[in-house]
């Protein structure tokens, strides 16, 4: 009996070990939307896959309601909301310079049917920005520069990934999740004031780890492919509920088209357009009341399109079969923020992930 148990047992494993290998054998590199869209596809009942991204982004120019505007000129005409405060300049005496950030982005997916996919994903982010201060409450003298850092853990969004019909080469799935506010919105670090003080004080919003309220994810992926040529588009949103901190962020929402062409099965090239856009933030912190625009909440949310060029790569073979890379970077194409604020010069994305 114990004999005819174990049989039974390898036999199962050696049938799941040999489908499980013509899977990986007929995986396509181009099966996968590009890197930087997340829930881009579903997975059959009892699969897992495992992924991290790194992205990177770096932003430096200045721009006023869509219009480029100097250092210069916020510090010495674009008024301090908070110059009200006793000791507070007149104007936005401390201008960020440039800023970047650094994100690990771990995750999950599982399905416990064909019809529904589960998702997990949460990040670890490096933020940094150097911020120019000048002296004094007037004029152009600089006193000096200096740099600011937060470094942790983000939300975590949980999502479900829905079926809705597939037909021939086409596919289209719903999206319906949730944000766990697990990332820190009271991150403080040492500034340097007009008057040469260097208190320790909480950080602006975008320095912030995370968004501070629990958030109601929904998004709709459409996917199709005729032989070596796939195509896709997404819609994704977010709405925060609450207010933390005395403050709520803006709603956002994200569309995006693609295609990718696959010279081999292995390897597939992408171009992909992204249009965003990021409501204003709702209330304000009492604690954040730097006279830098970042401080502002209304110097907060905007309209962005970014062009993206990708590539996806798949091992079907040997020690690291099923092993999928991916990289994808993009460059904004138009930029239409609220207020005073740092553009977007570059964004990356590289990824690993690993289905079983």
């Amino acid at each position: 009996m114990i004999f005819k148990t174990i049989t039974h047992i390898l036999l199962h494993a050696i049938i799941l070990v040999h489908f499980s290998s013509i899977a990986v054998a007929q995986m396509k590199a181009d099966s996968h939307a590009p890197i930087g869209v997340m829930g881009d596809h579903m997975h059959k009942k009892g699969k897992l896959m495992t992924s991290y991204r790194y992205m990177y982004m770096d932003m430096g120019d200045l721009q006023n309601d869509g219009s480029n505007i100097t250092a210069d000129t916020i510090a010495t005409s674009v008024s301090n909301r908070f110059s009200n405060i006793n000791g507070q300049p007149p104007t936005l005496r401390v201008v960020p310079k440039k800023m970047n950030m650094h994100m690990h982005m771990f995750g999950a997916m599982y399905a416990p049917t064909d019809w529904l996919t589960l998702m997990v994903m949460s990040n670890y982010t490096d933020k940094k920005m150097k911020l120019t201060t000048y002296k004094g409450g007037s004029g152009t003298t600089v006193r000096d520069t200096f740099t600011t850092q937060s470094n942790g853990w983000g939300d975590t969004k949980l999502t479900g990934l829905i079926h809705l019909f597939s037909t021939g080469n086409h596919k289209v799935h719903l999206s319906i999740g949730t944000i766990l506010p697990t990332g820190s919105t009271s991150e403080t670090d040492q500034i340097l004031t007009p008057m040469g003080m260097r208190p320790t004080k909480r950080l602006p919003y975008a320095m912030q780890l995370g968004n501070g309220n629990y958030g109601i994810l929904n998004g709709l992926t459409y996917t199709g492919r005729h032989q070596r040529l796939t195509w896709g588009g997404q819609y994704s949103g977010t709405e925060f509920l609450g207010k933390h901190n005395g403050y709520r962020k803006g709603q956002q929402h994200e569309v995006t088209a693609w295609t990718s062409f696959a010279p081999a099965d292995t390897l597939s090239i992408s171009a992909r357009l992204k249009y965003r856009h990021d409501s204003k933030i709702k209330g304000i912190d009492p604690l954040i009341t730097l006279p830098t625009q970042a401080a502002n909440p209304d110097y907060y949310g905007g309209d962005v399109i970014t062009m993206l060029l990708g590539l996806n790569w798949v091992c079907r073979s040997g020690y690291f079969s099923g092993v999928r890379i991916g990289f994808e970077a993009g460059l904004p194409l138009m930029q239409e923020l609220n207020g005073v604020r740092l553009e977007q010069n570059f964004n990356l994305m590289a990824g690993l992930q690993y289905a079983f």
